[in-house]
């Protein structure tokens, strides 16, 4: 007769299974089911993509890997979800890289104030020499991304009181910012009081003035409707930020190399659509804001790039980096600190 299991045996065992679970795919026989969080709106273009990706994938494969997608913040916000998709209990994210660089620091090499002079400029270097240096980082934590960014944009600051025109403008000024370090780090060099809130919670600490402005893409402005709680917008591009895909190294894994492949070549290739389309949004958004009420001002980036240069914002963070990956900032660039 074999021996009777002991309630420790029993409970190592459960623990196991349990943690086993969290990792695999609730899947029956050859099927994979990825839950997908991120924390922007049904309509922006990157929830959209990636709504097309999951059916070309479920398509592909003939159902065997299927993505279901969960925006607005569903599966939590974006710390809660980073810290789900580390343990297993979700399985892939998107997740913008300031908030993505509270893991992985060198992530936050495309925050960089005023780097870049385009959106494609951005890309190429997050494709390019920038990007491998970071994803060989993402994956040491074991998350896996995929290959290309996506895009969210220049970030431009917003205001219920008054236009930011000037750096003096930000002088004590309350303004929210993701709990990012990098963000938090440009803002306080510039002169502001900045605070962070996950931006599922921003748009009621602007009704309620606990902070009196924000920083985000004309994108997420206006699909987030901070237009209704924000008077005044400053085209300052200060900081460009791109979307990472990431999984669950150990639910990859689980995957067959074939379908690996059909999941990030799929996702990839609509990292490039959606591109084009946020920036398609993005050239639309002025007009469309204006008519909601918003009142736009166009200040010179410069006053502002100098402010960073004479607090030492370019010098702190060029220690914070690795020498390889500020060179190959710089190469593609032409930054210097």
């Amino acid at each position: 007769m074999a021996p009777l299991m002991t309630r420790k045996q029993f409970l190592t065992g459960a623990a196991v299974t349990s943690s086993a679970m969290a990792i695999r795919p609730a899947r029956a026989a050859s099927h994979y089911f990825i839950r997908f969080g991120l924390d922007l709106s049904t309509d922006h273009p990157t929830t959209v993509n990636a709504m097309e990706a999951a059916k070309k994938i479920k398509d592909a494969t003939d159902g065997a890997v299927d993505v279901k997608i969960f925006p607005n913040s569903q599966l939590g916000n974006d710390s809660h979800m980073l810290s789900n998709l580390r343990s297993g209990a979700m399985q892939m994210m998107a997740i913008g890289d300031n908030i993505l660089a509270t893991l992985v620091p060198s992530a936050a090499i495309d925050n960089i104030g005023f780097a870049f002079k385009s959106p494609e400029m951005a890309w190429n270097t997050l494709d390019g020499a920038v990007g491998d240096i970071v994803r060989a980082d993402i994956a040491k934590t074991g998350l896996i991304p995929m290959h290309r960014i996506w895009d969210e944009g220049f970030r431009q600051i917003t205001s219920s009181t008054k236009q930011i025109n000037t750096p003096e403008d930000l002088h004590g000024f309350k303004i929210r910012v993701p709990p990012s370090p990098i963000s938090l780090s440009l803002f306080q060099d510039l002169g502001a009081a900045p605070a962070t809130i996950n931006v599922s919670e921003l748009y009621t600490a602007l009704q309620t003035h606990v902070v009196d402005g924000q920083e985000n893409p004309l994108g997420n402005i206006e699909t987030q409707k901070f237009y209704q709680v924000q008077k005044y917008c400053s085209l300052t591009d200060h900081m460009w930020v791109g979307y990472w895909l990431l999984v669950n190294g150990l639910f990859w894994n689980t995957i067959p190399a074939n379908y690996r492949k059909i999941v990030e070549d799929t996702f990839d290739a609509q990292a490039q659509a959606q591109r084009a389309a946020n920036q398609k949004l993005d050239g639309t958004l002025e007009a469309k804001l204006k008519q909601q009420g918003m009142e736009f001002a166009t200040p010179d980036k410069a006053q502002f790039q100098a402010a960073l240069v004479k607090s030492g914002f370019y010098k702190t963070w060029k220690a914070k980096f690795s020498p390889a990956l500020w060179a190959a900032l710089e190469k593609a660039t032409g930054l210097t600190a």
